[in-house]
């Protein structure tokens, strides 16, 4: 053998060792250690086991377990919620202002519709958008008023029957309309209201009267005037008459103007 080759064997003396050492050691992991740990690992599963199954039952009896819930959708839900407090703060905007207050506090507002103060700034953060929720409110509870089957234009109480039916108007809309026009100096949308108001009552009034008493402008302005909210609400609040004097005003201006003779 070659000095070469001896050095060789020589240095690989230890390698050798390491590889005949290497079955030695797994055999004692497989049949001495692993065996210790797996008991170990029983144990601990065991006792982990015993604990979890006092506080939960992984198998429910048969019907206890619920149904699957379907879970609403959380931004129906929230908008559910806020038209539901906008339409409050609406409705309580006008009862405050049908028991006089013709300019409600926000904090008012806020406590009569149950909701917060900055839930009422958050939905109407500016006036504008409160009248015109108002109005549509008012619109829609005098819409069967104004539907009302107007009497025969050759009804001899005639005019007895359209006064009848505008004081009860009048007095439904009074509060309404009073804190409408301490505002409509700053509301473009109050003002057009109040003109659409006008021109429907001024439209059912001409269909309501005999052609005689239509054909002539005058006569007939004269007419619409002396039905009007504003001479209405001139007899209840400033003269201080009841319902029942107003409405004998009313008529009794409305007969002279219609048994005047022809110009």
């Amino acid at each position: 053998m070659s000095l070469a080759a001896e050095a060789r064997l020589i240095a690989d003396v230890p390698r050798r060792k390491q590889l005949t050492a290497y079955p030695t050691a797994c055999h004692r992991f497989l049949t001495q250690i692993a065996p210790l740990l797996m008991a170990f690992v029983g144990r601990l599963w065991d006792d982990g086991a015993a604990k979890s199954s006092a506080k939960i039952d992984v198998f429910p009896p048969k019907g206890s377990m619920s149904p699957a819930k379907t879970e609403p959708k959380s931004k129906d839900g929230r908008r559910l919620r806020s038209e539901a407090s906008r339409l409050r703060i609406v409705e309580a905007m006008r009862d405050l202002i049908r028991e006089g207050q013709v300019a409600p506090r926000a904090e008012d507002v806020a406590a009569r519709a149950d909701v917060g103060l900055r839930s009422v700034f958050r939905h109407f953060d500016d006036m504008e958008s409160l009248y015109r929720e108002i109005a549509a409110l008012m619109r829609t509870e005098l819409r069967p008023v104004l539907a009302e089957q107007q009497p025969p234009t050759d009804a001899p109480d005639l005019l007895e029957q359209l006064v009848a039916r505008r004081a009860k108007l009048f007095e439904k809309i009074m509060p309404l309309r009073i804190a409408a026009d301490v505002h409509s100096h700053t509301s473009p949308f109050l003002r057009e209201d109040r003109h659409w108001m006008n021109e429907a009552l001024r439209g059912i009034l001409r269909g309501s009267l005999p052609a005689a008493l239509t054909r002539d402008r005058t006569l007939f302005d004269a007419l619409d005037a002396t039905m009007s909210f504003e001479f209405w609400h001139r007899l209840r609040e400033d003269q201080g008459l009841s319902v029942a004097q107003a409405k004998r005003v009313m008529e009794k201006t409305a007969k002279a103007l219609a048994a005047a003779p022809p110009r």
